[in-house]
């Protein structure tokens, strides 16, 4: 897997592998992963790549590889999203455009806060910090757990976004989850203001599933085949 080389306009973001090799790096990091396991799959990941920018270019960057005859399997969209965004018919759009490579799509890193973020926060880039907002009520507005009605925004937001991954299975590959299993494990609660209480997945604090949970798992219900 090669993460995070993009910039949000699609470009190259500089690292040293960039400054030495250019954008051949990506393309040797596949050939010799291949090389010491063809069996492997290989994907490149990233965040924003429901953003059009970012989604162009990462279908210039799968194109390039496939060009030069580099294997690449699929590309991870990193999925750490809030309860207004992004929107699924951007998640959409990226699913078709990467499928449309002969992709398989994964998703890699799969929470949804529950709290409101900073206006200029950007993706998932850690180095975003915003020690301003600290003991800002406004800003960790459920220290002790989620109530009804955000529970219940929750658990629609989860609903839609894996009705998406049901309508598009045969071109998704994974979907993972963020930072462990219940609320009290995820990254969320200290990032990107240190010190609040987040709930952004299906189990809470002492591993009780969620209505984000019941959810999803009807979901998997309703999809099961019908028995005559």
């Amino acid at each position: 897997m090669v993460n995070e080389a993009l910039n949000e306009d699609g470009s190259f973001r500089t690292s040293n592998f960039y400054e030495v090799m250019g954008d051949n790096f990506i393309a040797l990091a596949f050939k010799l992963a291949a090389e010491a396991d063809p069996n492997a799959k290989l994907v490149y990941n990233d965040y924003n790549l429901w953003k059009p920018e970012k989604r162009a270019g990462v279908v210039r960057l799968v194109k390039s590889l496939q060009e030069k005859g580099v294997k690449i399997d699929g590309v991870g969209m990193q999925a750490h999203w809030s309860l207004e965004g992004p929107s699924i018919e951007d998640i959409e759009n990226s699913i078709l455009a990467y499928a449309a490579l002969g992709v398989k799509v994964s998703f890699t890193e799969l929470d949804v806060t529950a709290l409101p973020n900073p206006w200029d926060l950007d993706g998932a880039a850690v180095e975003q910090s915003y020690e301003q907002y600290e003991g800002d009520p406004k800003m960790n507005p459920y220290p002790e757990k989620l109530p009804e009605a955000a529970a219940m925004q929750l658990a629609n937001r989860y609903e839609t976004i894996f009705k998406l991954f049901l309508k598009h299975k045969d071109k998704i590959d994974r979907v993972t989850f963020w930072g462990g299993v219940n609320d009290g494990q995820s990254w969320l609660n200290y990032w990107p203001i240190n010190g609040r209480t987040n709930h952004p997945l299906l189990f809470d604090r002492d591993f009780n599933p969620k209505k984000a949970y019941e959810r999803v798992m009807a979901l998997k219900s309703d999809n099961q085949p019908k028995q005559n």
